[in-house]
């Protein structure tokens, strides 16, 4: 069965059906982040007491969390260049990397969550806190989609490479859509949390 536009580019918008699909669930997670950030700014904005967050974060933990996620943008590129060039072998390596860095920021947000958890500085304990938490939070759980939907690309659905690589490719260029736009909140997360 052939679904129109999943492979074509659609006249009346100049992107695949896919494409568009993904851009306009990011609009919807772009409100999600952005409220976050709102409640962010209001909340700091009408403290009277607010806590030195680089001294209550790690910032060099989350200075590799950014290493990390910056490098498994550039992995996702190159896993999308060699399923576009028809090379299965080079894509399941850059794909694999991209799942490995995916896992290395989970280890590295677990053991600072670990950390906070230790000391008795929980959600509860106070309103940065309750966001950091809770962005961050949200965020790792963004990153898990795009590993469970990386790793689905990586083994089973590469069989759809030999069938049909060019509709194999438009889902490593959708994925890798979503795996940038995560990267992209965390850059954001990044100073606003860890260094103002």
């Amino acid at each position: 069965m052939h679904i129109p536009y999943t492979t074509d580019v659609r006249p009346d918008t100049g992107l695949t059906n896919p494409k568009l699909g993904i851009w306009l669930f990011l609009a919807s997670e772009v409100m999600l982040f952005g409220s976050l950030f709102s409640a962010y700014a209001l909340l700091r904005s009408g403290s009277t007491s607010w806590p030195d967050q680089s001294a209550v974060l790690s910032v060099p933990f989350a200075t590799l969390n950014t290493v990390i996620l910056i490098s498994s943008s550039i992995t996702m590129v190159l896993a999308w260049v060699a399923a576009k060039a028809g090379e299965l072998r080079r894509f399941r390596l850059f794909m694999g990397l991209t799942l490995v860095l995916g896992a290395a920021f989970m280890v590295v947000k677990a053991i600072e969550y670990n950390d906070k958890f230790s000391h008795g500085l929980l959600p509860s304990t106070d309103n940065f806190l309750g966001l950091y938490f809770t962005m961050t939070g949200v965020h790792a759980i963004h990153v898990l989609v795009g590993m469970v939907v990386n790793a689905y690309l990586l083994w089973p659905g590469s069989a759809m490479f030999r069938s049909d690589s060019v509709r194999f490719t438009n889902r490593v260029e959708i994925a890798g859509i979503y795996w940038h736009f995560v990267d992209v909140v965390w850059i954001f997360l990044f100073p606003v949390l860890y260094l103002l």
